[in-house]
């Protein structure tokens, strides 16, 4: 086995088709990539006992995030160490690992669903599942560049293009799944029919003369409902949400799928080139384009490797906490004021939308970079993403006070735009690095590089559940000045005193508190991610700056060759 994984068994004969080369590592991106459809899994991570909504024992919202977060942290640590490792074994080796690890680490995700046990859930998709992404994702990077040096920027686009197209394959692959496992639990009737009991925040019927937990879903979030079905009381624990079996499903079809692609990876031989192409000469190259090489360790002393960090970090910053809560952001900002339209589908769909943006953006602008330059190709990403992130927060308030399709239009088009730019910047960067660094450790350097994935993996979703979390606090607390406490009290079974309990076991929400608000009220859910928004443009500019301050390193940092 060690033989068959090595490095020498894998050197392409010298008729080889080099365009052969990305058929493996687009099949490996596909599969690693779908941790860009982790919304898909919040709602029923969230109610793996209620089912149709969240119940007292429930896993919250910023719980579940914090998997999608520790996997990416993860996903740059080992970056980081397989760089250096991808030089020395080869990429079959960190590609069979990789498989291993990214399909192991879902069947004990999926455990830990089914014990309802978080930290499961964390060691298995965050801790085993995060080391797979990071393998996964270096392993074809230095690969496709050394099989185009011709052509940088396509190489890499084509190498992390398949990531960014992971979720497109993923979400109904998921969805499917878990309507296929999905079982609805058993229903008691409406809030009228069923005599309700709060205690301690939680709701309780009697049942057979003892009581049980239930939850109450109202018509705002029959919507939300993974299967639809009538509102009023659901027994908890009764049904099932889907998600345990699911997780266990696709963790073996991504390990089949991974080991057959690790095992169809092919490199150049030593000083390969392209027919008929020759390393360009030093007058032909741009100003921002090395002829010389810099070491792995060598590069972590040049302040241009810290720019470059700061760039990626940032960027990813602005995209990351979006992409863990897509489905429920679109569903928070449209849900309430176009019902009609944005539905469950319609928010597994923009998922979709994002990874099929995602994926052409990364080909598109890393493609573009061969022609305008690297460094320019940032410049477009920060100065527009900066302009489209201040938009969104204009686009909610105009749609709360006029719910008009022409709003969700433009943030569709908005989002999509910046999601481009998102993968654009993570399949720019591995060209931006050869060009300054060189092309004979970019695999190595690029791993290192991917620590700043792992700041932004914890920076992107903690801004975004925070900002969210306190908005919703001031949100609910704003619509409590204008309700009735006599109503407040028939509603919820529970004096105006309790609200805090109530919040805390799900049993307030907006949705439940804009039934009983005063007509002509406004649904402050539309605004709960401006802030978020805000804080996306401010790190753009600060990765302007950065971006703006490259310069080529400096000739003390060259390896000497020979």
């Amino acid at each position: 086995m060690a033989g068959l994984l090595s490095k020498e068994r894998i050197i392409a004969p010298a008729d080889y088709n080099r365009w052969r080369v990305p058929l493996a590592s687009v099949a490996i991106h596909l599969c690693i990539g779908s941790v860009y459809a982790w919304s898909i899994y919040n709602p029923s991570l969230t109610r793996v006992f209620g089912v149709v909504t969240s119940a007292g024992d429930d896993w919250s919202l910023s719980e579940v995030v914090w998997v999608f977060t520790v996997a990416i942290v993860f996903l740059g640590l080992a970056a980081a160490f397989a760089g250096k490792w991808l030089e020395h074994v080869g990429p079959r080796k960190v590609g069979v690992v990789a498989a291993c690890c990214w399909g192991g680490g879902y069947i004990v995700g999926a455990a830990g669903i089914l014990s309802h046990q978080l930290w499961l859930l964390y060691l298995g998709y965050g801790v085993i599942g995060g080391c797979g992404l990071g393998l996964g994702y270096v392993s074809p990077v230095s690969t496709l560049i050394r099989w185009f040096p011709d052509r940088r920027g396509m190489a890499a686009g084509m190498a992390i293009m398949g990531f960014g197209g992971g979720a497109m394959i993923g979400t109904p692959m998921k969805q499917y799944f878990i309507r296929l496992f999905y079982q609805a639990p058993e229903y008691l009737g409406t809030v009228a029919d069923v005599n309700l009991i709060t205690e301690a925040g939680r709701r309780f019927a009697e049942i057979g003369g003892a009581l049980q937990e239930v939850v109450v879903v109202g018509a705002a979030e029959v919507r939300d409902m993974t299967i639809p079905g009538p509102e009023g009381v659901y027994l908890v624990d009764s049904g099932a949400a889907g998600v345990a079996e699911t997780f266990l499903v696709i963790g073996v079809i991504y390990l089949i799928v991974m080991l057959i692609a690790a095992f169809s990876y092919r490199i150049p031989t030593e000083g390969w080139q392209p027919e008929g192409w020759e390393e360009p000469d030093e007058a032909d190259r741009g100003a921002m384009i090395s002829h010389y090489n810099v070491d792995i360790d060598e590069a972590l002393k040049t302040p241009q490797f810290y720019q470059l960090w700061i760039v990626l970090c940032l960027n990813v910053t602005a995209g990351i906490g979006v992409l863990g809560v897509a489905r429920t952001m679109i569903t928070e900002i449209f849900g309430s004021t176009l019902p009609q339209v944005v539905d469950t589908a319609f928010a597994a769909t923009y998922v979709v939308m994002i990874s099929a943006f995602n994926m052409v953006g990364r080909f598109i602008w890393a493609s573009a970079s061969d022609y305008i330059g690297r460094r320019n190709t940032y410049w477009v990403f920060f100065v527009l993403g900066i302009v489209l992130y201040l938009s969104i927060p204009f686009t909610a308030a105009q749609v709360s006070i006029n719910p008009a399709v022409v709003w969700l239009v433009y943030f569709y088009a908005a989002t999509m735009i910046i999601f481009t730019m998102y993968g654009g910047g993570f399949a720019t960067i591995p060209a931006y690095l050869a060009d300054i660094f060189g092309t004979k450790y970019v695999g190595g350097i690029h791993g290192r590089l991917l620590t700043a994935w792992s700041t932004a993996g914890v920076l992107g979703p903690l801004a975004i559940t925070s900002l969210r979390e306190n908005s919703i606090n001031n949100a609910i607390n704003e619509l409590m000045t204008t309700i009735d406490p006599a109503v407040f009290q028939a509603q919820f079974g529970a004096a105006v005193d309790q609200l805090e309990v109530l919040v805390a076991q799900n049993s307030v929400t907006i949705s439940r508190l804009m039934e009983i608000a005063p007509a002509g009220t406004t649904d402050p859910t539309s605004g709960i991610y401006n802030s978020t928004m805000i804080l996306m443009a401010a790190l753009l500019a600060i990765a302007l700056v950065s971006n703006a301050l490259m310069r080529p390193v400096d000739a003390r940092h060259h390896l000497i060759e020979g």
